[in-house]
């Protein structure tokens, strides 16, 4: 097959191309056509039919726009105003450009020598863009051109001068936290010499940064060059450029305001334009932003419910309930379907397991709970989670707020993005409490270290006052326990709380988190892969596949007899102490992408007892047989308990 077929068969993935995105954000847009227009009319100007734009005629003096052979009118001395105004505007920037590229080409230099070299270095170049700085920057730009005279070049290297120190410092910063990384010392090791790692490693992560901060500043830089014009500092007759327009119209401003309205127009419209295309590049070049939305995350999962199940029926002793739960991640064209319709009940004191492969959607079914699935992409689209007597889906912003960390607390995967970088743990602890319960912040400070004591960290009141860079990560992981264990929560969700720990201390998190639901009578979920936990903590299990549950039940119960054939042979690849000569088989082939899943069972393409009826149609979640395990449902048309009745008949 040709590479011309082979991405012509190869499905699309949806994702929208940069111009999609930009274009997709309205004001970005306006800005583009904007400039574009703009642009086109300048660079067109010897084209046009225009009079020439420094040719006087004093019998044409101050006509008003739209007059016969003026669309613009004329200024003082009779040239006609839209001739110069294009002139104008190809001058104005082209100066602007050439400035914002002399500064972006130097101040990056800088900035990537003094981030990458450090020490001396780093301080000589700092300490030198300092003194630059300490002079206001229009006076150090009317300074520079009274030193090389008056003139459009010399007002360019002023303006080009006074914002080097901008882009130094923004750069700097970038690269001297690249210059620590990992990749940058993987380089090293490979003998890559410091020009080949700057080039080629730290260059290409900070280029987007570049361009953002040129994007941004060429405005200014078209708004500093005017200023200068404006004062006869810029271009000089009879050359124009929107500056010196603005300036010789100044003294016409009641009798003729046409002379200097129309070139301070023109000053705004490009400004302005390239400051919203400015903000449309940046987030076109944000990778967190390439949602096909161009948004950040907002602090809720926007919620657009298309099918919402009744009500259940009242139970004291259910904390929540989640019924028909459906999530799905909306990037460009394509719609991911991360849960496709989740159930499932928790009791006060209970344990649900919650066991897949990665990318089954446990961790975005824990999230969509609370409405922490960020939005855009994430949105739900339909379900209902019912939390002590209330529908969490249709609950108010302050509800879901007051909810999050107190009655219901989430530990989650990576303790280090989940704690603040820039403050001490003890402090983020003291936040936690005194968010939900009425303590000063003594109190809290005693009650943060005791649950710092609670989850295994020595000296915790010396501990409380370190950094999160400053522990490892079994120790981040237990402060982001103590910090859900803090308010007494109904329902604990641990997505994976014991990853980061060592075996000691999970044994002791897991004896924990069992101590808490015995004790405080909390209902936890908890998500995980390790199949020993599941069996020692839990009451019950659900294992999920592709979005949907697929198995569910009490715990010992399937893993003495699992129904399901992905559950079955999830349970194979787990070790069995004891058992050294036994055969461990890793599940064939890769889960089928949730943006398109096949019709009827997902499993089928992997399960050696996939049938023609298991690929088409719907397979709901069913209780097995009674007698053979009360309280079991899976979806499976053929589960493996059939097997097992018709051994004894056979």
């Amino acid at each position: 097959m040709s590479a011309r077929a082979a991405r012509r068969d190869r499905p699309d993935q949806g994702r929208p191309s940069p111009w999609a995105l930009l274009l997709n954000n309205r004001l970005a847009a306006a800005g583009l056509v904007i400039l574009s227009a703009v642009v086109l009319l300048a660079l067109a100007a010897p084209l046009l039919p225009l009079q020439p734009p420094d040719v006087t005629e004093p019998a044409e003096r101050l006509k008003r726009p739209l007059a016969e052979g003026h669309l613009l009118g004329t200024d003082d001395l009779g040239r006609d105003l839209l001739s110069r105004l294009l002139w104008g505007t190809r001058v104005s920037l082209a100066v602007g450009l050439s400035a914002t590229l002399i500064a972006a080409f130097f101040g990056s230099l800088i900035g990537l020598v003094a981030g990458y070299a450090g020490g001396r270095t780093d301080s000589l170049l700092m300490r030198g863009i300092d003194l630059v700085m300490a002079f206001p920057y229009i006076l150090l730009a009317l300074a520079i051109v009274a030193v090389l005279g008056p003139g459009l070049l010399n007002a360019l290297y002023a303006i080009a001068v006074v914002n080097i120190p901008f882009f130094a410092r923004n750069i700097r910063g970038v690269t001297l936290g690249l210059a620590r990384r990992e990749f940058v010392d993987a380089a090293r090791l490979s003998g890559k010499s410091h020009l080949l790692i700057v080039v080629t490693e730290i260059l290409p992560n900070v280029l987007p940064v570049i361009v953002i901060t040129m994007s941004t500043t060429l405005g200014w830089m078209i708004l500093e060059t005017a200023g200068l014009s404006f004062l006869g500092l810029g271009a000089q007759p009879p050359q124009a450029d929107l500056g010196s327009m603005l300036g010789e119209g100044r003294k016409l401003l009641f009798t003729a305001p046409h002379v200097s309205v129309i070139p301070g127009l023109m000053i705004f419209l490009v400004v302005m334009s390239i400051n919203l295309l400015g903000d449309g590049i940046r987030d076109v070049l944000d990778p967190r932003l390439k949602s096909g939305a161009l948004a950040r995350p907002s602090a809720r999962t926007e919620v657009r419910r298309e099918r919402v199940p009744p009500e259940p029926e009242a139970d004291p002793g259910r904390v929540v309930s989640v019924a028909g739960l459906e999530t799905q991640f909306r990037i460009g064209r394509e719609v991911y379907r991360a849960v496709g319709g989740v159930d499932f009940r928790l009791a006060s004191g209970e344990c649900l397991g919650l066991v897949g492969e990665s990318g089954s959607g446990k961790s975005v079914t824990a999230l969509s709970l609370a409405g922490l699935v960020p939005s855009p992409p994430g949105r739900i689209v339909g379900g209902r989670v019912d939390f002590e007597g209330r529908d969490l889906l249709a609950a108010s912003d302050a509800e879901i707020r007051s909810l999050r960390g107190g009655k219901l607390a989430h530990v989650f995967q990576d303790p280090l993005a989940t704690l603040h970088p820039l403050f001490t743990v003890g402090d983020q602890l003291v936040e936690a409490i005194r968010a939900h319960q009425p303590l000063s912040r003594a109190e809290a400070r005693e009650r943060a270290h005791a649950l710092l004591g609670q989850v295994r960290i020595p000296n915790p009141a010396a501990r409380a006052e370190a950094y999160p860079h400053e522990l490892s990560g079994g120790m981040r992981q237990r402060v982001s326990i103590a910090m859900a264990l803090a308010n007494d929560a109904s329902l604990l969700i641990a997505d994976e709380p014991t990853t980061a720990l060592d075996v000691t201390v999970q044994a002791q998190v897991l004896k924990l988190l069992d101590g808490l639901r015995a004790e405080r009578d909390t209902a936890v979920l908890f998500i995980t892969h390790d199949f020993g936990v599941v069996s020692e903590l839990c009451d019950r299990i659900a294992v999920m596949y592709a979005g949907r549950i697929v198995e569910t039940g009490e715990t010992q119960a399937v893993m003495a007899a699992p129904a399901h054939p992905y559950t079955r042979m999830l349970i194979d690849c787990v070790p069995v102490l004891g058992q050294p000569g036994r055969r461990l088989d890793a599940i064939p082939g890769l889960p089928p992408p949730v943006n398109r899943l096949p019709e009827g069972c997902a499993f089928a393409e992997r399960c050696p007892r996939a049938q023609d009826d298991c690929r088409a149609g719907e397979v709901p979640l069913e209780p097995l047989a009674a007698g053979v395990a009360d309280g079991r449902a899976v979806r499976c048309l053929h589960p493996i308990v059939e097997d097992e009745k018709k051994e004894p008949a056979e």
